[in-house]
């Protein structure tokens, strides 16, 4: 890297731009979850136990922390779109191995690797906050959040239609496809962003410690918002047990259909960047958890009926979506230069804590069923809000 291309000014960020990044993200990010609605149909392909197939969800989270761990801190040393191009060789390789997986120790091998290569998307958000202009960044980041939310939850409804008349592998066929057209697209309209930091990867690597250390504001950014992505990933994890169960008796194209419903999160999340926009982020996250916690209130008291899980799955979504772009447009403010590396502390801690959702929630419901679940997701959201209102009382959270 020469000093000229580390002072090149970033391009403009277009509306077509924009479009580009908020559909990317949400393809890409679709790959993680995929195998939820398709763990029961999984479980009886390999005849393993409905806990060991929710292992395979969680190592696919597992692999995504550790993906974003090694190759997102890249993204503010290397060229953007250069990163980004790799990347996709390695994604489309993984889903194919799973689609051809020969046993359930060769799928949850590949269902690592999915989610170790699936992490352009935290490539992305940076880089749409990084050419957004400061007055905009909220709003931005809302909107390519929001295709996100809809690759995560509209992921669950096509998985779910597809595994249940086309048998999941043909999943994974179909996704390393959209891949490979995605990266045809991404190649001509994907504008180019040159990075400022001029060290090595050791030193960058070294970084992701000193950013930790020196942030008071990342550090309860991300425990915040691992906790409520813990309590998100409890229930889509053993969303597809309930619904076998009576009184539903229903397959993984009606656990899928639940996607369409958690969709409506999305539908707040520009709206919620805004919000946070004009300075009331402190005010939004403390509502926003308090929805996570009342969701799983309802998905105690109404758990048993399909209108309990539409309105819980509603307030669910929409409480974990406003809380995650409240604490990305914070951690966005911080260090402009490092926004690759502050997004990494940020990703890795937030998708170890859905991983350890999905973990918990499967062993409880082997053991409790579905009110053990309701008791973790109580849990997770009560500690997030409590850490939350503590950190809201130090004087260095000026939000």
């Amino acid at each position: 890297m020469t000093e000229n291309t580390a002072t090149l000014a970033p391009p403009p960020l277009t509306k077509l731009n924009l479009w580009v990044m908020a559909i990317a993200t949400g393809l890409v990010v679709a790959n993680l979850y995929y195998n939820q609605p398709l763990l029961d149909e999984i479980a009886r392909t390999f005849r393993i136990t409905q806990a060991k197939a929710g292992s395979i969800s969680m190592l696919t989270q597992v692999g995504y922390a550790v993906g974003m761990l090694f190759i997102i801190p890249l993204g503010d040393m290397l060229k953007r779109k250069k990163l980004i191009m790799g990347n996709f060789a390695m994604i489309i390789g993984a889903l194919l191995l799973c689609a051809f997986s020969p046993n359930v120790g060769f799928l949850m091998m590949a269902s690592f690797l999915i989610g170790a290569t699936s992490v352009t998307p935290q490539l992305l958000v940076p880089m749409a906050a990084h050419l957004a202009r400061p007055e905009e960044r909220g709003r931005t980041v809302g909107f390519v959040m929001s295709g996100l939310l809809i690759g995560i939850l509209l992921s669950r409804t096509i998985s779910g239609f597809v595994g249940a008349h086309l048998g999941w592998r043909a999943m994974f066929i179909m996704a390393a496809v959209v891949m490979f057209l995605l990266w045809i697209l991404l190649y001509f309209l994907l504008p180019e962003v040159y990075p400022d930091y001029k060290g090595n990867y050791k030193t960058l690597m070294q970084s992701l410690v000193t950013l930790i250390r020196d942030e008071p504001l990342l550090r309860m950014a991300a425990i915040r918002g691992a906790l409520c992505f813990a309590s998100f990933a409890a229930f889509w994890t053993t969303l597809t047990f309930l619904l076998r169960e009576p009184p539903f008796n229903a397959g993984s194209d009606v656990a899928g259909a639940f996607g369409l419903v958690g969709a409506f999160g999305a539908l707040g999340a520009s709206f919620m960047g805004r919000i946070s926009d004009k300075g009331n982020s402190r005010q939004v996250t403390t509502y926003s958890i308090g929805l996570v916690i009342f969701s799983y209130l309802v998905f105690g008291i109404s758990g048993s009926s399909y209108l309990g899980l539409v309105a819980g799955v509603i307030l669910l979504d929409l409480g974990v979506q406003a809380t995650h772009i409240s604490n990305q447009t914070l951690i966005f403010s911080l260090q402009p230069e490092a926004r690759n590396r502050l997004n990494t502390v940020y990703m890795v801690t937030y998708f170890l804590g859905g991983a350890s959702g999905t973990f918990i929630a499967s062993q409880v419901w082997h053991v409790w069923q579905w009110p053990g679940v309701v008791a973790i997701g109580l849990v997770f959201s009560i500690l997030a809000l409590l850490v939350h209102l503590r950190f809201a009382k130090s004087p260095v959270i000026g939000l």
